[in-house]
């Protein structure tokens, strides 16, 4: 039971890879408190963890919202009585959460927005109420960001994206880090390349010739929480199946190269 008696926070906790990360803490004894902007996913899920354990509980949380934010913590050390590791999972592409898909420069501003809000913005807040606490309490604690390889790579499709999982993997993260570090909390990132939690992942190319399945990104977040991890702090690391290393391939000034191959 590697995480008894540890409080664990999951923001984006209804679903996806949020979900999964609270069922698999709570098969290691954390208490977990998942976060979700949607009330009626957020409790189908806060059931499903109760299969594990009765230590869970449900926050209704906008993330972009940091009065909502703080509350949600302040709740989790409030029932469990600490705030040990937190995970702020909630985020997506802007342009496909919005249905918007026109080009960049013809979307309203508000789109970028949102996107930036959502990635970027309630990470942060999220980081912010945390380390509040965890100053209180003076015992040390993990805050894992999520990442993506679109923040390494980018993509026209979803600016707002890119730009806050490229802040999320870089200055913002460092920043975090240092300011974790006085007070004994580490902060990392794991960026993910395509994941099965959406069937279209499936398409995209990695070395390894496959998606990952949602559990190997958990299994390295939980790494990365435990003591094994003890000595890792403002790192980003890259899960991918080695997509990143075909980037070049992928850039139009080396096109014709590869298609002359």
């Amino acid at each position: 039971m590697e995480f008894a008696s540890k409080t664990v926070v999951i923001s984006g906790g209804a679903s996806g890879m949020g979900l999964l990360c609270g069922e698999s803490f709570a098969k290691e004894g954390a208490n977990v408190v998942l976060a979700d902007i949607n009330p009626d996913a957020l409790n189908a899920a806060a059931e499903k963890v109760k299969a594990v354990t009765e230590n869970v509980i449900g926050c209704v949380t906008d993330v972009t919202k940091y009065e909502q934010v703080e509350s949600c913590i302040n709740k989790a050390k409030e029932t469990f009585g600490s705030v040990d590791i937190v995970i702020p999972c909630a985020g997506g592409a802007e342009t496909r959460l919005l249905g918007v898909h026109d080009h960049f420069y013809d979307q309203p501003i508000s789109v970028f927005d949102f996107g930036v809000d959502l990635n970027l913005r309630g990470a942060v807040y999220f980081s912010h109420a945390t380390l509040r606490v965890m100053k209180e309490q003076r015992t040390g604690g993990v805050i894992i960001l999520l990442g993506s390889i679109t923040g390494e790579e980018a993509g026209k499709g979803a600016v707002a994206y890119a730009t806050s999982k490229s802040a999320l993997m870089n200055g913002t993260l460092k920043a975090l880090a240092q300011c974790g570090a006085e007070i004994g909390v580490r902060v990392n990132t794991v960026a993910p390349g395509p994941v099965l939690t959406r069937e279209a992942m499936a398409n995209m190319k990695t070395l390894m010739g496959r998606a990952a399945e949602p559990q190997e990104i958990v299994d390295l977040i939980m790494y990365l929480c435990s003591d094994k991890g003890s000595f890792i702090t403002g790192e980003s690391i890259l899960i991918d199946g080695g997509r990143h290393l075909m980037l070049d391939r992928k850039q139009p000034r080396w096109r014709k190269e590869y298609e002359n191959e």
